[in-house]
């Protein structure tokens, strides 16, 4: 698997083992009640919506995992623009195994294509610029590395994963410490005391607190709430000296107008906590 350098082989093992243990517990009694355990069944992933397509990659690991001798053939890769008929992947393999994962690879896939295709819906509106759209950590808990993973595949780009990988001090960090300039000098001697080579981004509010930013010299200043005019104000104000992002109740309906006033790059949550789940289905394959 081509994996996003947050995601490794253990993390998606933990994450398969913790889901499992979820919905399972002590046995999958609907299918171990009614189908031989030796039986051997084929199934087809079927498409149910239009969009764009992630999370192949994952389920053909996750049945890997779950039924290691099985026949998988996928009709589609991860990114694919699909339409609603047809087949993204087929299996064959031990039936009572196929239909004890088949729920954890459909709620994997139907969250991550749903994610990839807001994803890309929002970079279509904005490609005549140069400006990229961000996620941010409103996520699902113990899934985001998997919602990140569908931002990519859409499209768009990840911020920091976690509050470990980039300082970023927001409004209330600035109003507990006093200052933009106190919070960033404490910060830049915390990381040097800790030997800490963390990039630093500040969340200004209005013009005032862009030139504070700008002079603490951080790495990035985000512009949160700020109206269009404003926007094109503080954009010539830093005038390339750092790298700028807009936030703040994005949606497609405005996203346009903020990348043309020439921020680097729109960060916005609703890419992934908006987006609505994408329609698929695992279903017996019938032979004639």
């Amino acid at each position: 698997m081509n994996l996003p350098s947050y995601i490794t082989l253990e993390k998606i093992d933990t994450f398969i083992e913790a889901a499992l243990h979820e919905d399972v517990g002590d046995g999958d009694h609907s299918s171990l009640a009614c189908i031989p355990k030796d039986a051997i069944q084929t199934a087809e992933l079927l498409v149910k919506d239009n969009g764009v397509l992630a999370g192949i990659e994952l389920a053909k690991y996750i049945f890997s995992k779950t039924i290691p001798n099985a026949e998988l053939i996928a009709y589609k890769k991860d990114g694919d623009w699909v339409e609603k008929g047809e087949i993204a992947l087929e299996i064959k393999g031990n039936a009572q195994k196929i239909l004890t994962t088949e729920r954890l690879v459909l709620n994997c896939m139907q969250r991550m294509s749903g994610i990839a295709t807001y994803a890309h819906e929002m970079m279509q509106l904005i490609a005549h610029t140069t400006t990229k759209i961000l996620d941010t950590r409103k996520t699902t808990p113990n899934f985001r590395m998997l919602e990140k993973w569908a931002v990519k595949i859409g499209g768009a780009e990840n911020h920091r994963f976690g509050l470990y990988d980039m300082v970023m001090l927001k409004d209330n960090h600035i109003d507990f410490c006093g200052s933009i300039m106190q919070a960033v000098h404490q910060t830049k001697k915390y990381l040097q005391e800790n030997q800490l080579d963390l990039k630093i981004e500040v969340e200004t509010r209005n013009l005032e607190e862009v030139q504070e930013a700008l002079e603490a010299k951080v790495d990035c200043i985000m512009l949160d709430n700020f109206s269009l005019p404003d926007l094109r104000k503080a954009v010539q104000l830093i005038d390339n000296r750092v790298t700028t992002e807009a936030s703040g109740s994005i949606t497609k309906e405005s996203v346009r107008a903020i990348a043309e006033t020439g921020v680097d790059f729109i960060s916005s949550g609703a890419i992934i906590h908006s987006a609505r789940n994408f329609d698929l289905s695992l279903k017996a394959k019938t032979v004639f």
